[in-house]
């Protein structure tokens, strides 16, 4: 008898042509019976024909890779290229190695892959433009192309024990492998005694199929099955990072998944490994999740159980809670689309960090009297006793207060409550969570700032937040290491700084509305936004003051609900030089939100008064040649006006003042015609005459404005 096997040998691709295929047919002689020949085929001659099949034919994994990856081969982004190299077979892949000494053997290191690979694994082979419902069988016929369908160990992970199987078979419809027990077993188990006879009588319950998820490859140096662990890794990523349980009842089936959920979710989880999140909205996020998953569990129980033909009455009080369950999962489910949209998350992410779900203000200390905290890594006598003698003993020396040490400041903070003090010794503090200041405390570095020097090195959070009624930081440095959000924000209530420096990465201090900023002798710099931000309807003071080195300057914003309460700002003898952009920039909108509406004559007569009393022309009667309703958002450097007679200081400074000066006065001018406006049209009662005193600016002189890449002042039109 004879027996003939044919082997493929894949030829060299030329000039981008598919390869093509060479048969070489090798004839096995035999003189067993054809029914036994599987059994008896001579061993010698088997071997050296299986030899010479392996010379010539690639191995499984490299030909079915070849042909479903033959339309990317000038695209080489995926992160798996190094795959379709015709170097000799070996693996690309880490090991990852097994805790401890444990009898199982190793698996592949797949689990540490970046964005871009998965980005390219599933947009490219495995969902491609798959709509919803299409998933199931997108992600089978991926499986089939790539995973090996038989004849490879693995390791299947269960909750309570780890074994060692081989497989036999893969089923990628039902995502299940049929495998056997390696003999002798190799296990490790986790609270409980697992023998090789209960091993054989749990596969025989489960008719030997487990789980592709939980199947981790066993590591090889061929590079045979790297493509079966890159797939299983990446169903495995898919099922547990990406894919919801309410997805598959998507009612936008019609779009495709990938762009839809795939994509966002994809980067938001990167976001969050890589500390691009605040970390209170991830927070908000992983409990949102288990929320609407928990929500859908009972609705999906509550549904599967009514009846659509009974008018029962308890079939009826079961439908209107479904709809209940229903309008709250929608809610929770649109509440983590925009938290997954990039570009809407921080809206969500405003809200949660707002201060709205800040820690509420302890108050005063129960049980009466006020502490003084005590911030030291370490400290020598010498420094202990001046620090007695020159701050404990003048000022906190009556039977008020008591003393408590610290070694980290965010605990010391912490643990304030209201009238308290925190005294940091000098000293580099290197913390990862933001200081939430909520109590009217005072924070107090003692030494100069360059010795005292508090330093944050986590992405996530903002480094120090306000919300207390009355807080004071001094002397204290702080510094910013790859950071995503803004160096100091005051939500709400008053801060007073005073002689601090600031290094930052990102926005420097942030003044939200309803907020009041002191900002006395500091010195700002290395923002890549504003150094100081402020928002409408604060109060902000910065007296003394270096701001440089940063993006902008200061930016002042004017929102488009023109009804905004105006800021309340004072700049005085601040020096502001060798920002990127301007040294001041008002942010605000066009003048077609204005001019558009009819004009009042009352709002002229104002116009003339506040020109009558300040010698400065509102915005209206001055020329503005870079202004066009046409352009939705321009930036435009204003022209500094001549220098009046009688005005004392250097040309550059004045100059700079006074054309910050001009359009505060102008833009307070118009908002205030627009109030008036508004307010006739509504019906209202007469307007508050009393309007134009809460002007932006109280008082604006003696700034210093040198070196700035684009000028003294700017604005910015929407």
């Amino acid at each position: 008898m004879s027996e003939e096997l044919v082997c493929s040998k894949p030829e060299e691709a030329r000039n981008g042509e598919t390869e093509n295929s060479v048969e070489i047919v090798i004839t096995l002689t035999s003189e067993d019976p054809p029914n036994n020949h599987d059994h008896n085929v001579n061993q010698q001659t088997e071997r050296e024909a299986e030899t010479v099949c392996n010379e010539i034919r690639p191995n499984h994994s490299r030909v079915s890779k070849e042909l479903f990856q033959a339309e990317e081969d000038d695209d080489d982004d995926s992160g798996t290229h190094y795959l379709n190299s015709d170097e000799r077979p070996c693996t690309h892949l880490q090991r990852a190695e097994r805790p401890g000494n444990g009898k199982l053997p190793d698996t592949f290191q797949t689990d540490h892959l970046l964005y871009y690979e998965r980005f390219k694994a599933y947009q490219d082979y495995m969902l491609g433009d798959c709509k919803t419902s299409e998933v199931e069988a997108f992600t089978a016929e991926y499986l089939e192309k790539i995973v090996e369908p038989c004849d490879w160990q693995a390791i299947w992970h269960a909750d309570v024990f780890d074994v060692l199987v081989e497989v036999v078979d893969v089923d990628c419809k039902e995502l299940k492998a049929k495998v056997d027990l390696v003999l002798p077993m190799e296990c490790e188990t986790r609270g409980c005694d697992l023998t090789e006879e209960s091993m054989k009588a749990l596969l025989e319950a489960t008719l030997h199929k487990v789980p592709l998820l939980e199947l981790s490859v066993v590591y090889d140096e061929s590079g045979d099955f790297d493509q079966t662990a890159l797939a299983l890794e990446h169903l495995r990523f898919f099922y547990k990072h990406i894919w919801r349980k309410w997805d598959e009842e998507d009612e936008d089936d019609d779009f495709d998944y990938f762009v839809r959920c795939v994509e966002p979710r994809l980067r938001l989880y990167y976001d969050i490994l890589e500390d691009r999140v605040p970390a209170g909205l991830v927070a908000e996020y992983h409990s949102t999740l288990a929320l609407c998953s928990e929500k859908f569990r009972e609705f999906s129980s509550l549904r599967s159980g009514l009846d659509s033909d009974s008018e029962s009455e308890q079939d009826n009080v079961s439908m209107v809670e479904g709809l209940r369950l229903y309008e709250q999962l929608e809610a929770l489910k649109r509440k983590l689309r925009i938290i997954e949209n990039p570009l809407l998350r921080y809206v969500l992410g405003y809200k949660v960090n707002s201060g709205q779900q800040s820690c509420r203000a302890k108050g005063p200390r129960p049980a009466g009297g006020r502490v003084v905290h005590l911030v030291s890594a370490s400290a020598t006598v010498h420094q202990l006793q001046s620090l007695i003698t020159d701050k404990l003993m003048p000022h906190y020396s009556s039977e008020e207060f008591e003393v408590q040490f610290h070694s980290d400041p965010v605990l010391a903070v912490n643990a304030c409550y209201e009238g308290d003090v925190v005294i940091v010794c000098p000293g580099l503090y290197s913390i990862t969570s933001s200081i939430s200041i909520v109590d009217s405390i005072e924070v107090e570095g003692y030494g100069l700032p360059d010795e005292v020097v508090i330093e944050k090195r986590n992405k996530g959070d903002a480094f120090v937040e306000s919300t207390g009624a009355n807080v004071k930081l001094l002397n204290l440095k702080f510094i910013q290491r790859d950071a995503i959000e803004g160096i100091l924000c005051v939500r709400q209530g008053k801060l007073e700084m005073e002689n601090c420096v600031m290094q930052c990465e990102t926005t420097g201090v942030i003044v939200r509305s309803a907020a009041q900023l002191c900002m006395n002798m500091c010195d700002l710099y290395g923002s890549k936004g504003a150094g100081v931000e402020i928002y409408p309807g604060s109060v902000c003071s910065l007296v003394g003051n270096g701001i440089h080195h940063c993006k902008e300057g200061i930016l002042i914003k004017d929102f488009a609900d023109e009804l905004d309460a105006m800021p309340k700002i004072t700049m005085v003898n601040n020096m502001i030089h060798n920002n990127q952009g301007y040294g001041v920039i008002l942010v605000k909108p066009g003048d077609a939100t204005v001019e558009d509406l009819p004009s009042e004559p009352s709002a002229a007569d104002e116009r003339e008064k506040e020109f009558e009393n300040t010698g400065v022309q509102s915005e209206a009667d001055i020329d503005d040649d870079g202004c066009d309703d046409d352009v939705p958002a321009i930036v435009v450097e204003e022209e500094c006006p001549a220098i009046k007679h009688g005005h004392s200081g250097p040309p550059d400074f004045t100059e700079g003042n006074d054309a910050i000066k001009q359009e505060l006065v102008a833009t307070s001018a118009k908002k205030h015609g627009l109030q008036k406006s508004r307010m006739k049209a509504l019906g209202a009662m007469q307007a508050d005459e009393n309007l134009l005193s809460q002007e932006m600016f109280i008082s604006i002189h003696g700034n210093q404005f040198k070196h700035n890449g684009k000028g003294s002042f700017g604005t910015f039109l929407y």
